[in-house]
């Protein structure tokens, strides 16, 4: 070979080590670039039902009154955007006003929280009927339209209780035109769970139970921790759960709606369920981000009974088969036992 053949292959051989490493590089950031465009969009919106809390009326303001700070504690410092959803007739006593209670409603505004209709008495729209659901939905703004435009808001969300949105199209037209005229949109839920089965167990942790292992009293701070631990659990797979349906059925992870209630297991909960939802790749938005998603747009054709998802309702409407609802996490047996439920 001549010299200047040795020179070129020299210098060619140089410059190839040099760019190796770059191209190197280039090959292993491609499939991280890649997999970061394909990664879900992992936005959530959290609410809050039955304010000031699930348990009122039917119990006394002093015997819930610090579960209720704990809780404000607890979403003051997480904080993260918020929905609560009030029920008027838990401010009252008899048909009285309690000025405590109405001032647990001010602690979730001082908390940063944005409050919607979630009507007076939590009624049932398949059992009372249109023009009663639509007189208990403005006799539960009374007290919350005043207090929000005391600081500058209206009320403009309205979830329906137990999720039943109407037994025929014509009713959820109705409804829809009636809280269109009032300013209100309809707060959809699309992470459904059931945690009021698992605060009722939470409740019931110092009875005993049928089926326990325990025999007379049980352990009550023992099975506390086991519930509050399996719970998150619970929370979790949920989130992948609906994160799946929602890739199945749009193609793509909607901003999901969470919905939790105003109980004392979310209260000892309420940081270590943001940071397992944080911990899978959520990050908090508030409601009106969320509901600026085209998918909130579907028409809601789901006309039974029960109070699913909006993402099953949307999946109902298209016909999916029964599989496509199969793998949802369920209640497990013990805390069904340990509520006195037999059943979701």
């Amino acid at each position: 070979m001549r010299p200047s053949v040795v020179l070129r292959c020299l210098l060619a051989s140089a410059l190839l080590s040099l760019a190796l490493p770059s191209f190197a590089a280039a090959a292993s950031a491609k499939p991280g670039k890649a997999a970061a465009a394909q990664a879900p969009d992992r936005r959530i919106a959290l609410t809050v039902d039955d304010l000031p809390w699930v348990q009122l009326p039917a119990v006394t303001t002093e015997s819930i009154i610090d579960d209720h700070r704990r809780l404000i504690a607890a979403i003051r410092k997480a904080g993260v955007p918020l929905t609560g959803f009030v029920n008027e007739g838990k401010l009252e006593d008899q048909g009285a006003l309690q000025p405590a209670r109405l001032a647990m409603l001010r602690d979730w505004l001082d908390a940063g929280a944005d409050l919607g209709n979630h009507s007076y008495s939590h009624a049932d729209l398949h059992t009372v009927g249109l023009a009663a659901y639509e007189h208990d939905i403005l006799r539960g703004e009374r007290q919350l339209r005043p207090l929000l435009q005391a600081r500058g808001q209206t009320p403009h969300w309205f979830r329906h209780p137990y999720l039943r949105a109407g037994r025929s199209a014509e009713d959820k037209a109705a409804l829809a035109r009636f809280l269109e005229q009032h300013g209100y949109r309809i707060a959809p839920v699309t992470v459904d769970n059931a945690d009021w089965i698992w605060a009722a167990a939470y409740l019931r942790a110092g009875e005993p139970h049928p089926g326990s292992r325990y025999r007379g009293k049980p352990h009550t701070e023992g099975i506390k921790t086991r519930l509050r631990r399996d719970y998150i659990k619970y929370m979790g797979r949920k989130l992948d759960y609906y994160e799946r349906q929602s890739q199945a059925l749009l193609g793509y992870n909607l901003p999901q709606i969470w919905l939790i209630h105003a109980n004392a297991l979310n209260a000892d909960t309420y940081g270590e369920l943001i940071a397992m939802a944080r911990k899978r790749g959520y990050r908090f938005i508030g409601l009106d981000e969320a509901m600026r998603d085209p998918a909130y747009q579907r028409a809601d054709a789901y006309t039974g009974p029960a109070g699913p998802s909006w993402l099953h309702r949307w999946a109902i409407g298209e016909k999916k088969p029964a599989g496509f609802f199969a793998g949802e996490p369920e209640v497990p047996e013990w805390v069904l036992n340990l509520a006195r439920l037999d059943s979701e």
